[in-house]
């Protein structure tokens, strides 16, 4: 793979002095990362918790998203964007332990995901369809899992509109043609459908729809706008906003988590090195704003006005550690800073602050994380898309080279 040697191209440098001394700054705050994670004791952690997931909830139409304030599990229906993530925690103990119990449950709740094929009215089914079936036909071979992901693919390019240039990520009236930045992470399952089929037109939906996010999603400093919301008539955009975030001109961070993952996801598929340039970018900025926090793992959103007294998000930490272990291998310059950032933050992630004990808190692993803060929804609680991130995350870990 083509590898580039700056972080940022000559317009971005622009103005960016003061980031460039903070990265230098950052460089030395991460210095643990010789300290060995002990991933084996954590899944056998996840298998105990998950274990007794399961034998609270053993309807596979049900999949548990996180807790409610009087600490019960909150579980959700087929449509929602989190659905996927409990069958991709059930493979993941799989490609772990290679026990054939997680296979069995795995498959149980993917199945209950098949009707989600069909549903283009969500742009999230790669979060859905790909973190279950997908990873389900990795470690299987499956050829009906293959097919369901190809219709998945169907349905998601159904949302592309070429006047954007975009996949229009919510249907509601609040917006006009928004698109998030969460939208990244649903296109690699579109590159998989062009490399199984041979079809072409899911490969340039996906990077025409990466092309339109990179030209308006970042700030001069690399942070991330939460929504850009365009003009269908014209394909104009018409705001740069936030829905989960602090303000408009803040920077939310599992957004910018996403923005980490989805151009070194971009990069792996394309081998564009402008997709592999943003992803250094916006690690720079995230890795600058939790360089400020002794145990590196991030606040909510990274403008706060109640930092330090803000809530953390462990499940920003888990995608970004897991997309930085990812990019580390891509940018051969910077290399040892950003595997250190993500193994520090796994590290962090792994003690006791964090990783709960057995039994408790929902028989999730993570606490600490926030789903919508502006609206009070999920605030400080245990994510089921914050496990798997976590989960991928180790497996990458333990299986560098």
């Amino acid at each position: 793979m083509k590898m580039i040697k700056s972080a940022y191209s000559n317009e971005r440098i622009a103005g960016s002095t003061l980031l460039c001394l903070l990265v230098i700054v950052a460089i030395s705050a991460f210095s643990k990362k010789d300290e060995e994670i002990n991933v084996d004791k954590i899944i056998t952690l996840a298998e105990r918790q998950y274990s007794m997931a399961i034998n609270a909830n053993n309807e596979p139409l049900k999949f548990a998203r996180s807790v409610n304030e009087s600490g019960l599990t909150v579980y959700s229906k087929a449509a929602d964007w989190t659905s996927g993530f409990f069958a991709g925690n059930l493979w993941q103990l799989y490609r772990f332990t290679k026990k054939d119990q997680w296979k069995k449950y795995a498959q149980k709740w993917t199945v209950s995901l098949a009707e989600q094929q069909y549903n283009a009215t969500t742009h999230d089914l790669g979060f859905m369809v790909n973190d279950s079936y997908g990873l389900g036909y990795e470690l299987t071979r499956d050829d009906s899992y293959k097919n369901v992901i190809i219709q998945a693919s169907k349905s998601l390019s159904s949302r592309y509109h070429p006047k954007v240039g975009a996949i229009k990520s919510w249907d509601n009236k609040i917006w006009s043609y928004p698109v998030i930045v969460d939208n990244l992470m649903n296109l690699e399952m579109l590159f998989w459908a062009t490399k199984v089929t041979g079809d072409s037109s899911y490969y340039k939906i996906a990077v025409q729809h990466a092309d339109t996010d990179l030209k308006y999603r970042f700030r001069k400093d690399n942070s991330s706008y939460h929504v850009l919301d365009f003009d269908l008539s014209t394909g104009k955009l018409l705001a740069k906003k936030t829905h989960q975030g602090f303000a408009d001109s803040s920077c939310w961070s599992r957004g910018q988590a996403w923005a980490i993952y989805g151009y070194t996801t971009l990069y792996r598929e394309t081998n564009n090195p402008k997709y592999l340039q943003q992803a250094i970018g916006a690690a720079d900025y995230f890795l600058v704003q939790t360089a400020r926090v002794k145990d590196h793992i991030p606040y909510w959103d990274f403008q706060d006005t109640a930092i330090p007294n803000a809530p953390r998000d462990a499940s920003a930490a888990a995608i970004a550690a897991s997309g930085l272990l990812e990019l580390s291998k891509y940018d051969k310059q910077h290399k040892e800073r950003f595997y250190g950032a993500a193994v520090n933050m796994l590290q962090s992630l792994s003690s006791p602050e964090y990783l709960a004990s057995e039994g408790t808190n929902g028989y999730f692993l993570l606490k600490h994380s926030v789903g919508n803060k502006p609206k009070n929804s999920e605030v400080d609680v245990p994510l089921i898309y914050a496990d798997y991130y976590f989960l991928e995350a180790l497996y990458r870990y333990q299986h560098y080279n």
